[in-house]
């Protein structure tokens, strides 16, 4: 496999009244060409922060402290603002999770898709609306041709959310970050919009990162699972090891609390407590205020990440004492 983004060691840090706060703790993952990794965790884990890390998005008062972003081979961290830009929408791009906000109410649909067409690929105004109407035809919106007259607000949630999708790729990205596309959505936009994001990676051989805290998405689309916890990764592997073979205290919680349809006898279970605040100080591991299987050495260090599977890492000292499991060495 291509591999397509690499990260490494990222650390991005936030400056406030209080001093610099770490929201993503060292975190080291990456993506193939034609893959699908699914960030998955509660809000407020770091999971849109690493987006928009990877996108040059951040805030005026965010800042990556540490760590290696490559795409393509091409290091971003090392990169002006204006050669970011130049890749931002055209070799990667992002879909947003509120389209109202994140598309400008006071332009039409035609012209925020034609200026990424005009700006990167050199098309004339005639070209770009061409294009944008294959675009928002390939997205499944009716009648495009009318639709590049609207605005925003004339279009439902789900025609609003296609049209970012269409934005996202209108240049033919070779990597695409969507995060929580479909969290406002109905379940039935929602399994329309996840399919159509599958079809046009499989008929694109994209990379796709995609950030949710639904469990159910996760195992529609993933061919890999990265776990946050409180801005770190907890578990990775492949998405039938997640769901088959969970080895994170955390990871099992969350599962847990996935409704089953099928199993009439199935009892949702809750994570008691809460997330950390960013500027709490905690000895040990993120998670062990949570977790039912801590001990004293989880509160007093913080363990590695230990490979189960060549393909399977969990950063929980379980993977240690756990004595029928000869795999699970640090990684």
């Amino acid at each position: 496999m291509e591999k397509l983004l690499q990260v490494d060691n990222l650390v991005t840090q936030f400056r406030t009244a209080k001093g610099k706060l770490s929201a993503v703790r060292g975190i080291s993952f990456s993506v193939d060409k034609g893959e699908t990794l699914c960030i998955v965790g509660e809000s407020g884990c770091g999971k849109s922060i690493t987006s928009l890390s990877v996108m040059g998005l951040l805030p005026s008062n965010g800042e990556i402290a540490e760590g290696s972003i490559t795409f393509q081979e091409e290091e971003l961290t090392t990169k002006s603002e204006e050669q970011i830009r130049r890749l931002r929408g055209n070799k990667m791009s992002m879909i947003f999770q509120e389209p109202m906000t994140a598309l400008n109410p006071v332009f039409t649909i035609g012209y925020q898709l034609r200026e990424p067409l005009m700006l990167h690929k050199g098309l004339s105004k005639r070209q770009a609306n061409t294009r944008a109407v294959e675009l928002l035809n390939q997205v499944g919106i009716p009648d495009p041709a009318k639709r590049l007259n609207q605005f925003p607000h004339e279009l439902s949630g789900g025609m609003r959310q296609r049209v970012m999708i269409a934005m996202g790729l209108a240049c033919n990205p070779s990597l695409l970050i969507a995060d929580e596309p479909t969290t406002a959505l109905d379940v039935t936009i929602q399994a329309q919009i996840l399919d159509l994001i599958d079809d046009l990676k499989r008929e694109m051989d994209m990379g796709v990162v995609f950030v949710t805290h639904d469990m159910g998405v996760v195992a529609e689309i993933a061919d890999r699972v990265m776990v946050m916890y409180a801005g770190e990764v907890v578990e990775i592997g492949d998405v039938e090891e997640i769901f088959n073979n969970p080895q994170h205290p955390y990871t099992k919680g969350l599962l847990a609390s996935v409704p089953n349809v099928d199993d009439a006898e199935h009892s949702l279970e809750s994570i008691p407590g809460s997330l950390p605040n960013l500027d709490e100080k905690i000895e040990g591991c993120r998670f062990h205020a949570r977790c039912p299987f801590a001990t004293d050495r989880c509160r007093e260090e913080s363990p590695p990440s230990f490979k189960v599977l060549e393909t399977h890492e969990s950063k929980c000292w379980l993977q240690e004492v756990n004595a029928h499991d000869k795999t699970a060495t640090p990684s």
